[in-house]
């Protein structure tokens, strides 16, 4: 009987040294989460027809410009089709936002060709535009939300980073004088932002030598100073100018519009020599403007 339990006793510790301890705590180092893309990378990874437009719209200069960065909140006006919020959506990440601000429903019926279903779906853009920017978004993008010019929800205000106003200027300048929407919008603008938030422009330049009636918007061109002055009423301090998106080529008269040139070639579609030309011009002269508020 002695012999069969010092026998099992040996077989017991034998197996006790056998199993290996279980790891350290420290030994146990999780995966690493994968890198978030380069803005590099999101541009190059964009579709041919937008890529072709870089060397005209600049976007990883202006955006480097205007110090976007992962992470932030960002207000992007009249984003329309999607051209910067599918680069930005993938750019800003998981831990970003991305805010679409559209015109004052009640601005749509000035422009006098908009037909009345249009002028009724942008009464319902703020629900509706999320939707289509979620389709946009790949993994580890940024959450999306929307609102109105003069309708800035309160729990908006002192949330974001940065607001864009990438050539969205021109027609609120245009119907400034009838309903304030210049004023309204650039209201908006600062109360959505922090304290040292910016405000980064991109607008179609009139030069200084045209007349002020010319360049009030309605032909797409806005004189810089105008921009400036209406900046500082609002409440922001001019920060920086940059030449990115100037184009000296750009030398419109008195009879033009910007619309004549890419890409929209309104004043050239049954003219191919016209259209020659406005190509041979390219896209506007545009300036390149930041502003913060204090």
């Amino acid at each position: 009987m002695r012999i069969l339990v010092a026998v099992l006793v040996v077989l017991s510790l034998s197996a006790c040294e056998q199993t290996p301890p279980p790891a350290a705590p420290e030994a146990v180092v999780a995966s690493p989460m994968a890198e978030a893309p380069s803005l590099a990378a999101i541009l190059a990874a964009q579709p041919d027809e937008v890529r072709a437009r870089y060397d005209q719209r600049h976007p990883q200069e202006t955006l480097e410009f205007f110090g976007i960065e992962p992470g932030m909140t960002v207000v992007e006006a009249l984003p329309g089709g999607g051209w910067y919020s599918k680069i930005l959506l993938p750019y800003l990440g998981g831990e970003g936002r991305l805010i679409g601000a559209n015109y004052a429903h009640a601005m749509w019926p000035k422009f006098g060709f908009f037909d009345q279903p249009f002028i009724d779906s942008m009464a319902t853009w703020t629900t509706d535009w999320p939707q289509q920017a979620q389709s946009w978004a790949l993994e580890n993008s940024a959450s999306v939300a929307a609102f109105d010019f003069g309708s800035l929800p309160e729990a908006f205000a002192g949330t974001a980073d940065a607001v864009l106003l990438v050539r969205a200027l021109h027609n609120l300048a245009r119907f400034e004088a009838d309903s304030g929407f210049l004023t309204m919008a650039l209201a908006d603008a600062h109360r959505v932002l922090k304290p040292g938030g910016v405000v980064g422009i991109v607008q179609h330049e009139a030069r200084p030598d045209m007349p002020d009636d010319w360049a009030s918007g309605a032909r797409g061109y806005l004189k810089r100073q105008f921009i400036i002055d209406q900046m500082t009423a609002a409440g922001f301090e001019f920060v920086a100018a940059s030449d990115i998106n100037e184009n000296p080529r750009d030398l419109p008269g008195a009879d033009d519009v910007v619309w004549r040139l890419p890409p929209s070639l309104s004043t050239s579609r049954e003219n191919p020599a016209l259209r020659a030309q406005m190509q041979e011009i390219g896209e506007s002269n545009r300036m390149t403007l930041l502003f913060r508020k204090p």
